[in-house]
């Protein structure tokens, strides 16, 4: 997310601003309306020279897509960033031919995605409405919708951007972008806060559910990441990396096994930092990969898959050397990953600059990147 200097904005649009954006120039608005591509159309989609990237246009307002094990299918939340459009789109895909095979309508706009127990449940963040709804894949009907009335200290309302759902205790966690931030833990069925935990620092940008170590993660734009009690919902440790600069911190990737935590800086450091989950020491940080986004560590551990948006590449990188092992270009604004259930194919939303009003520039494309074996 390339942060541009509107600290000034109210939480609703600062919101907007964290989860759409980090994006790059602002280009002039276009007039054409954009209609949801219809389900059954013919897909062209564009090959790499090798064959092994596959992306097509979508949407105008992409975000995050995820993988429903129950449907078999590809899930993308989109805003509908188009002007004089009201509510967004989720676009149901099949996840080799990338075509539309459903639409589910939403009266808000879509950012953020989590996918409850058996990936029957789709939760959507709705960040410019406060809000976070759940809906029934099956149907494409809303079970559940709660609107966050909570404000930070100036008295606006938070803007939810980030949603990691727990399957062993039905919660599905949700960071609020405010100053104070706050983080909900909600009822996995009815949505219901169980608990609300304040004082979150600058705007919660990522979650990550550590369940074998009772953790929930969290990243902030304070340059923190924090330690939180999935049973007492309590902060316990507060980290911070080690190298003397400013850090605005994202997204997270966990390897257990070897007890690193790698946490993206798109804006500020520009770096990949990697943390000790024993000491919450810095171990290292990968100035070499430069500005990144999001992260995707693969099953067997070996590769860190990142996003860089101001590149436009995907990267993957080699996770004991910290050697950058590919390269996949893919212009202008890579931004969301995911991994197939076989490990064999990584999809990647890419998006278009903001216009100065936070309107797409453009169509935005889902891509799928064949791994090597």
């Amino acid at each position: 997310m390339s942060f541009h200097s509107r600290m000034t904005l109210k939480a609703s649009r600062l919101a907007a601003v964290l989860v759409l954006a980090f994006a790059g120039t602002a280009q002039a608005q276009t007039s054409q309306v954009q209609l949801p591509v219809p389900p059954g159309e013919a897909v062209n989609l564009t090959l790499s020279a090798d064959g092994r990237v596959a992306s097509r246009d979508l949407a105008r307002g992409v975000y995050q897509v995820v993988h429903s094990a129950a449907t078999g299918r590809l899930y993308v939340a989109s805003s509908e960033a188009i002007p004089n459009v009201r509510g967004g789109v989720i676009y149901e895909l099949d996840r080799e031919s990338l075509a539309v095979t459903g639409l589910i309508h939403t009266d808000e706009k879509n950012f953020g995605l989590a996918l409850g127990a058996e990936g029957r449940v789709l939760y959507v963040g709705h960040s410019v409405g406060n809000a976070v709804s759940a809906i029934d894949l099956k149907e494409g009907k809303v079970l559940a919708r709660t609107t966050f009335t909570e404000r930070s200290a100036d008295g606006t309302r938070y803007g939810p951007r980030e949603l990691a759902y727990d399957t062993t205790s039905d919660t599905l966690y949700v960071g609020g972008v405010g100053d104070p931030g706050r983080i909900w833990a909600l009822d996995g069925k009815t949505l219901d806060v169980k608990a609300s935990i304040g004082d979150a620092g600058k705007w919660v940008t990522g979650l990550l559910v550590d369940a074998e170590a009772n953790r929930l993660y969290a990243a902030n734009g304070s340059g923190e990441v924090l330690v939180i009690d999935r049973t007492t919902h309590a902060i316990t440790e507060r980290w911070r990396p080690e190298g003397g600069k400013e850090y605005l911190l994202l997204n997270f990737a966990l390897d257990r096994a070897t007890h690193r935590l790698f946490v993206s800086d798109h804006s500020k450091a520009k770096t990949i930092v990697v943390f000790d989950t024993r000491t919450g020491k810095t171990i290292r940080e990968l100035d070499g990969v430069g500005e990144s986004m999001d992260l995707l560590l693969s099953p067997d551990r070996r590769t860190l898959y990142a996003t860089h948006r101001e590149r436009g590449t995907v990267t993957a990188i080699d996770t004991e050397s910290y050697e950058t092992t590919a390269t996949f270009p893919l212009p202008p604004n890579p931004n969301s990953l995911l991994l197939s259930p076989d490990a064999k194919t990584l999809y990647v939303t890419v998006k278009t600059p903001f216009t100065k009003d936070y309107h797409a520039s453009g169509w935005e494309r889902i891509a799928r990147i064949r791994l090597a074996p």
